[in-house]
């Protein structure tokens, strides 16, 4: 099959187009989207986007006092997730997570927080002062975190005594859930709130092929990002109330302070055409959804030494329930890597992926993606898989080696180890001081440093840098993962706190 051709520049600061006619030159290519959003460029709504884009006029409401025309909408959204208020985002799910911890504490308390939750949650921690402790997810073979055990909660619970809120990320980016309605009874029983951030799984419960969605599981407050799994513009969210009219007011403040005094009426008619399509098409459009997946999966069986994760995977370690829309390919059995497999997945076949790792890619899908691209990256794999396999039968030692772990296997040990020297809140009363990397050991970091995507810290300000964890970055940075945070580009220096 013969692909289309985008041209490449070496820098792309001498591409003298602005950034919509290189938007335009792309949507011309043939090169498939495996990645959020979930609309997956289909031509669904707005063939002329300037004619609908609004402001408060009459007749149109506002987001922030809705009465009207956003009140019913968001009524449809409550009613399709079965919460007792929902509302819209137009910043994305940090909005969300911003406004839902802000509504359930006040300065000083303690918030338990899921060491993978996404660098907006300690941003939070930051602006309302709270005191942080951990809970970990469980680790994989595969180089990637797992669920959050019910049992870690109430130990953390009954060390981290007094907590108001826990917030818990699930499903993980790469799809895996923790069992929210046992974590939800403990966190209660403890008097505490519990916030999810469910923003890969907007497309839970509209659908038994898929885990069900936190709202239905006990959770006070849910996050979900609408553009990453359904037909929803990017930067489109909502969050989920099922708590009482006092968590519902406090809400509505915190989206005052965090969310746009002009919201968008295109994402919001964007996200109100997707509830429309999830109501009167979800059931036949989540049925094709799942004929496709099974053929993909199906087809994977062929692979020798690629391996596509399934259910079985993920049953070996007890995860209660895994999203299977998000389909992992993992090469820790390859003579290739995560960055190897992305990159020619995209040069050679013009399949653009989600996210690579250092022993895995990530393709999302949704109900929005074609067979012909699903076909695409099944013959992809095969091809690739193929070469590989011819590959190890040549190979001269009689042996294939498989290469070693990667960074994010030895991730768990380092990011465990790490020691809290003081809160996020408190940097601001230090100086701050520009460090070279190879010196940093034994300094407070004074800035996020984490892989992107997914945007989870690594180091979070106000920890301890050791010589482990430097090391470890750099290995993250030679194995070509995207370290980012700091605000030197280069990684020649790390932020840090001048004197303790």
């Amino acid at each position: 099959m013969e692909y289309g051709k985008i041209e490449k520049k070496a820098d792309s600061m001498e591409d003298s187009r602005g950034l919509y006619e290189q938007l335009s030159d792309y949507a011309k290519t043939d090169f498939y989207p495996f990645h959020m959003p979930g609309h997956k460029r289909a031509d669904l709504y707005f063939p002329n986007p300037y004619k609908m884009d609004l402001t408060e006029i009459e007749g149109f409401d506002n987001l922030h006092h809705a009465e009207g025309i956003l009140l019913k909408s968001q009524e449809r959204l409550g009613k399709l997730y079965h919460s007792k208020k929902s509302y819209y985002l137009i910043n994305g799910s940090t909005c969300g997570l911003l406004s839902a911890i802000g509504a359930l504490v006040r300065p000083k308390d303690k918030i338990l927080i899921a060491r993978n939750c996404h660098k907006a949650v300690w941003n939070a921690a930051k602006i309302f002062q709270l005191e942080t402790n951990y809970v970990y997810p469980e680790w994989m073979e595969y180089g990637m975190q797992g669920q959050v055990r019910p049992e870690a909660v109430q130990e953390a619970l009954q060390i981290y005594k007094h907590t108001k809120v826990v917030v818990i990320t699930s499903p993980t980016y790469e799809g895996i859930v923790s069992d929210i309605r046992k974590i939800a009874d403990i966190v209660h029983k403890y008097h505490a709130y519990l916030i999810i951030d469910e923003a890969h799984g907007a497309h839970f419960s509209l659908s038994g092929y898929f885990p069900e969605s936190s709202v239905r599981q006990g959770a006070d407050l849910v996050i979900q990002s609408l553009h990453k799994t359904l037909p929803s513009f990017t930067q489109t969210a909502a969050l989920h109330a099922a708590g009482g009219q006092a968590v519902c007011e406090k809400v509505e403040e915190m989206l005052g302070i965090f969310e746009s005094s002009s919201p968008s009426y295109l994402l919001m008619a964007g996200m109100d055409r997707c509830v429309d399509l999830m109501e009167h098409c979800g059931k036949q459009l989540f049925e094709q959804f799942h004929e496709k997946l099974i053929y993909f999966y199906n087809g994977c069986r062929q692979l020798k030494c690629l391996h596509v994760l399934t259910e079985k995977d993920y049953g070996a370690y007890h995860v209660p329930a895994s999203d299977l829309s998000k389909i992992v390919i993992y090469t820790g059995n390859a003579e290739i890597d995560g960055p190897q497999l992305y990159f020619r997945l995209l040069e050679q076949f013009h399949l653009q992926l989600e996210l690579y790792s250092a022993q895995y890619v990530l393709a999302m899908t949704s109900v929005m993606d074609t067979q012909e691209g699903f076909e695409r990256l099944l013959q992809a794999l095969l091809v690739i898989d193929g070469e590989l396999e011819q590959a190890r039968k040549q190979d001269k030692r009689g042996q294939f080696q498989t290469p070693q772990h990667g960074a994010e296997y030895v991730l768990k040990e380092i990011v465990q180890s790490v020691k809290k020297v003081m809160e996020i809140s408190e940097i601001a009363d230090y100086n701050i001081e520009e460090t070279a990397c190879e010196a940093c050991a034994g300094k407070v970091c004074a800035e996020f440093i984490y892989l992107y995507p997914p945007g989870i810290p690594m180091v979070v300000p106000g920890e301890m840098l050791s010589e482990e964890l430097i090391w470890f970055l750099e290995m993250c940075r030679k194995t070509g993962l995207n370290v980012q945070g700091t605000k030197d580009r280069q990684y020649r220096s790390i932020r840090t706190v001048a004197t303790v």
